[in-house]
């Protein structure tokens, strides 16, 4: 099988569709074009396929360019950013959004019509588990993926500051939204936290381990739970969220729910801080339900086989 994988908003190396998705259809023996926008991120593509650049945020004309470049011979095009939808050549093999932001369910019922669509009850959200739970530390806080306004951004500097006197420091793992940028620059530069920006996924997990708690600060219109809340589990770390990973967490018992405010999360911090043998029993909890139920290489064959199905190879003994 031939599969083509698009994005033009998303870091080539984003762990989904890099290192879950296009790594699961390599390792069946499938072949991989890569449609990403590798020069805006200044990303080497990995050796295993077959990459076209393009534009970050490309005009229609320009994805659709990018897209003709890398269907020739493809039997399925994946695409991860709703605007490639309305960017598809013409002749084209069966097309599959893979919907990684909250949309409407009328739109939502109108993309499947014409395409097939991922969403959660299809291909699950999935992390890289650990063999064995690390131990929560004391001193530390760590937030994995990307920063925004909308993921709490101006919360998680506010809480930095709030810590400081506690001798408790943050660890920001990932890119910024420009409209957070300076702030996260300013915080940095006075010492308040250390941000790291983008870090591979593999190494961003390895940073996280032995952390107090790992820190996810949605707001509700995120529409499902964040990923990175399988990540801190995987790793054995507490977990403090708002009410997007609620359901998440409060299944699996890893960690505390509170509200989108500073002194609700210093709170948790500080009661976490307090009880070493809670935040142990916490992120034992978190470890043994991400290895039951969120461990990528667990789901990597059915999503492999739904790839397969959609372009019309019924198994991976006839991928070339």
């Amino acid at each position: 099988m031939r599969a083509c994988v698009a994005t033009t908003v998303h870091h080539p190396e984003d762990a989904r569709i890099m290192h879950r998705q296009i790594r699961a259809l390599l390792d069946a023996g499938h072949e991989v074009t890569y449609v990403a926008p590798f020069t805006h991120f200044n990303v080497t593509p990995a050796m295993r396929v077959t990459p076209v650049d393009v534009p970050y945020q490309a005009s229609y004309g320009k994805a659709r360019g990018a897209l003709r470049r890398g269907l020739r011979d493809a039997d399925v095009l994946i695409v991860h950013d709703r605007r490639l939808l309305r960017a598809l050549p013409h002749r084209r093999p069966p097309v599959v959004w893979d919907v990684r932001e909250p949309v409407a369910a009328r739109r939502l019922a109108r993309a499947e019509r014409r395409h097939r669509v991922i969403t959660p009850s299809v291909v699950p959200e999935a992390t890289l588990v650990a063999s064995g739970p690390s131990l929560p530390g004391e001193a530390r806080v760590v937030h994995i993926g990307r920063l925004s306004a909308e993921s709490g951004a101006n919360e998680l500097v506010g809480l930095a500051e709030r810590l400081r006197p506690y001798g408790i420091r943050m660890d920001l793992i990932g890119a910024a939204d420009p409209a957070v940028r300076p702030l996260l620059r300013d915080a940095q530069r006075v010492g308040l936290l250390d941000w790291f920006g983008y870090v591979p996924n593999r190494h961003a997990l390895r940073m996280s381990e032995g952390a107090l708690a790992g820190l996810s600060l949605a707001r509700d219109t995120v529409a499902r739970p964040p990923t990175k809340i399988m990540d801190y589990m995987g790793r054995g770390i507490p977990v403090i969220t708002t009410a997007p990973g609620a359901p998440l967490v409060e299944h699996s018992g890893c960690g505390l729910v509170v509200p989108l405010d500073v002194d609700a999360v210093l709170d948790a911090v500080l009661d976490l801080k307090a009880d070493p043998a809670r935040r142990v029993r916490l992120g034992a909890l978190g470890h043994a339900e991400a290895r039951l139920r969120h461990h990528w290489p667990d789901h990597a064959d059915a999503f492999v086989t739904q790839a397969e199905s959609w372009a019309g190879v019924t198994t991976h003994a006839l991928a070339v």
